[in-house]
């Protein structure tokens, strides 16, 4: 039996940082791994597909696009492996974790002990309970970089973020694609005019768009390609089929059902917003609590369950994750990126509160570039006692341009540290940048600007015409 302070189970994004946080706190700390180091995100997720995509951008050929796929993925992942995990201090076993007890736990035959455990077990693709779908099976995030050659055809089942930039990416390496999607827009979590400049953008590059399309049954032919049948239209056929509907969290077969863990229906672990679980000494991050499903989410989460697990601090005043101003980005052309409430969100919330709107024709970086599709859409709350004043307070933003990701992230400065708008408005930007139609957004809080005004929300939001400068 081997005593550790921290137990670390699951090495992909959440378990590094939980661990790397635990080990700068002085701790004794061991990393738990089946499989990898670095997980989905390093593997199957976040950098190959951002890969795929900028390779298909760039009109690199597939298997070009593949090799650079493989050299992105192992450059990140040797910087993260067991070897460079021991220089820092931490151990790592490889081997399926199993709790035999809230202090014990067991690798494969080997018995760890120890008084607080880090669990980021992660989660898996979903694969919906559609007639014939597992039997196919389909393609997933976890084989679909491996595919031998690229397809004539694919269709992909899911219009989020993953459907929708896999529907770009594979639209561009020369696949005839068709993206099917149950809601009756794209990215259905994002701002209405998001899923429009989205839709416009694929079609473009020759996806067919199918939403408001219910799959109903996916089936073989007699020519092994895939059907998939829906309530509207006619079927879909092609040669493979990609099931992009989101992840499963993978909570149970740890032992954890056994200790009295609370996990739900869906297989994520219950934790409160210090990441604790409902036993003592135990604490759940990641995919895997079914909550923001991000590797940058995953990250905060690990910083704030290793740190409540070993600050005396925290046992007076721990630390919370909060989801008001962690963004997410969608990287297809143009990226979609989002921190805080949509508008719908916000009209329930806060009825009081405005909503600037700045389409990217007002922008003078995209006129030069030949960029315009897209806006930046901010909102503001009033702050108690001053109401509007000094704009009032951010409390959510949606960008859509080419380099939305990194736009988001003032917005989610100002939300994070709970600044004035006004403060967006004031600060001088360098010209001509993508970043000024942030501030040129914000001057709507104060008057009108180039011609536009800040409103009230509305619970629903009518699609607005990008209407030329």
């Amino acid at each position: 039996m081997t005593d550790y302070d921290v137990v670390v189970v699951g090495g992909g994004a959440g378990g590094l940082v939980a661990a790397r946080e635990a080990k700068r706190r002085g701790s004794h700390v061991v990393i738990i791994q089946d499989g990898p180091l670095g997980g989905d995100c390093t593997f199957t997720g976040c950098v190959p597909s951002k890969a795929l995509l900028a390779a298909a951008a760039r009109g690199l050929s597939f298997d070009d696009a593949l090799v650079r796929v493989h050299r992105a993925v192992a450059r990140i992942a040797a910087t993260e492996d067991a070897e460079v995990l021991g220089r820092e201090g931490i151990d790592v076993i490889a081997g399926y974790a199993r709790f035999t007890s809230p202090t014990t736990i067991d690798v494969d035959g080997r018995t760890l002990r120890s008084r607080r455990f880090i669990v980021a077990t992660g989660a898996r693709p979903l694969v919906p309970p559609i007639p014939g779908l597992r039997e196919l099976p389909p393609l997933t995030n976890e084989n679909l970089f491996q595919l031998p050659r690229l397809p004539a055809s694919l269709a992909i089942l899911g219009g989020g973020p993953v459907g929708c930039e896999m529907a770009q990416a594979f639209a561009r390496l020369g696949s005839r694609v068709t993206l099917v999607e149950a809601a009756e827009r794209l990215l259905p979590r994002e701002e209405p005019q998001a899923s429009v400049v989205i839709a416009d953008a694929l079609r473009r590059d020759g996806v067919t768009v199918r939403v408001g399309a219910k799959v109903t049954l996916v089936e073989r032919t007699a020519d092994q390609r895939v059907r998939l049948h829906t309530e509207v239209g006619e079927s879909v056929v092609a040669d493979e089929l990609l099931a992009a509907i989101g992840r499963a969290p993978s909570g149970r077969g740890f032992g954890l059902e056994e200790l009295g863990v609370a996990i739900d229906q869906r297989g994520a672990i219950v934790v409160e917003d210090t990441m604790a679980t409902n036993i003592d000494g135990i604490w759940a991050i990641g995919d895997v609590t079914g909550r923001l499903q991000f590797t940058h989410a995953a990250g905060r989460m690990g910083w704030i369950a290793a740190a409540n697990a070993l600050s005396k601090l925290a046992r007076i005043h721990p630390f919370r994750f909060d989801t008001r101003a962690i963004p997410w980005a969608t990287f297809t052309g143009p990226e979609v990126a989002h921190v805080g409430l949509t508008e719908a969100e916000a009209a329930e919330l806060h009825p009081t509160a405005r909503v600037a709107h700045l389409p990217m024709t007002h922008v003078d970086r995209a006129i030069a570039v030949g960029s315009e599709e897209g806006f930046v859409t901010l909102i503001a709350a009033p702050r108690r006692g001053i109401g509007h004043l000094a704009g009032g307070r951010l409390i959510g933003a949606t960008v859509v341009a080419p380099t939305a990701g990194e736009l988001i992230h003032e917005a989610a400065l100002a939300i994070q540290t709970n600044m004035f708008v006004g403060r967006l408005a004031q600060t001088t930007h360098a010209y001509p940048t993508w970043s000024m139609a942030i501030q040129q957004a914000a001057l709507q809080f104060f008057g009108e600007s180039a011609g536009l005004r800040a409103r009230t929300v509305q619970p629903v939001q009518p699609v607005q015409p990008l209407t030329q400068k």
